[in-house]
């Protein structure tokens, strides 16, 4: 190919990247497939002793979309930093109002639910089978070697998959829930409440507290407000359609979805903490009772104090 032609086939390219490099006006191009289209084009044209004005000119473009595209990368992972320092814990407590109805949807019916089965022997059964009883009790016998649900010895990496997919699976219908005006996270939000006292209630009553309480405390910390706070974004997008204020109620969702999915994303990430706990942490019969109170009681305050005053500050943004 003479270089007149390939300067006629790529160089409309290059006068846009070149603006938008110097300039940065315009949509954003896929800069990774056109750097990497630069560096053929710049081999090609050192391969076919073209003129070195031509030869110059690509190299610089190259070097100038390099500097650029490693800066992009430079700021996402500088993005995702902020968020872990500021941007989550500002995201819940920007919906706090909603965080606030998610928690009592939750723990009203778990309370009432857990005073119940602690009191009658039989309300458990209105919730769940015998043979889901017989299971439950069997997870949590105090003779077992490993607690909670049944596995190998060697099978705890596989536990801690099934606990994100439990875990995540819980949480997203809790979610993706609210899109029913609501009620999907209302109804998935209570439900669980009400599993999670009756099942409380009855083990505390039968003497399984003392392997329970400790099992729960430490993973609980992230799981159960995880879900709560999918309950809270969920919430968000049902009010959206309910109340959508002088938008469409189309756009009024788009936008509750952005507000929404800031807290989502690192509630899939505290679901992910909570199942590594759970599978190597929790089930574990080794480690005495009182390291597990005083660390499950610790990481309940290093989440609660992350949510109060992380990101109060001036942390800066990649922008």
């Amino acid at each position: 190919m003479k270089q007149r032609d390939f300067e006629h086939r790529h160089g409309a390219t290059w006068e846009t990247l070149e603006e938008w490099l110097r300039l940065g006006k315009g949509p954003e191009p896929d800069l990774p497939a056109l750097y990497r289209g630069l560096c053929q084009q710049l081999a090609m044209a050192k391969e076919r002793n073209y003129t070195s004005q031509l030869v110059d000119r690509l190299d610089r473009l190259v070097l100038a979309a390099h500097h650029r595209l490693y800066r992009q990368q430079t700021l996402r992972r500088n993005i995702w930093a902020w968020y872990l320092l500021a941007g989550f814990p500002r995201a819940v407590r920007a919906q706090i109002n909603y965080v606030w109805l998610a928690a009592l949807l939750f723990l009203l019916p778990s309370l009432v639910m857990g005073v119940g089965s602690y009191v009658s022997d039989t309300l458990i059964y209105t919730v769940m089978s015998p043979a889901q009883v017989m299971g439950t009790e069997a997870m949590y016998d105090p003779a077992n070697r490993v607690l909670g649900r049944e596995r190998g010895s060697d099978s705890d990496l596989l536990m801690f998959g099934f606990y994100i997919q439990n875990n995540i699976g819980i949480a997203f219908r809790t979610f993706a829930g609210g899109i029913l005006l609501g009620l999907g996270s209302i109804f998935f939000l209570v439900f669980n409440g009400i599993y999670l006292g009756a099942v409380f209630g009855h083990l505390s009553r039968i003497g399984f507290g003392v392997t329970l309480y400790p099992f729960v405390i430490g993973h609980g910390a992230f799981e159960l407000t995880a879900i709560v706070f999918a309950g809270a974004a969920g919430l968000r997008l049902g009010q959206s359609l309910i109340d959508p204020g002088a938008q469409s109620r189309l756009d009024a969702l788009r936008s509750a979805s952005v507000e929404a999915m800031q807290i989502v994303y690192g509630t899939f990430l505290m679901l992910v903490a909570a199942a590594f706990l759970e599978a190597y942490w929790s089930s574990s019969t080794s480690i005495a009772t009182a390291i597990k109170l005083g660390v499950g009681g610790f990481l309940w305050l290093l989440v609660l104090g992350y949510f109060m005053f992380a990101g109060h500050g001036e942390v800066s943004r990649a922008t």
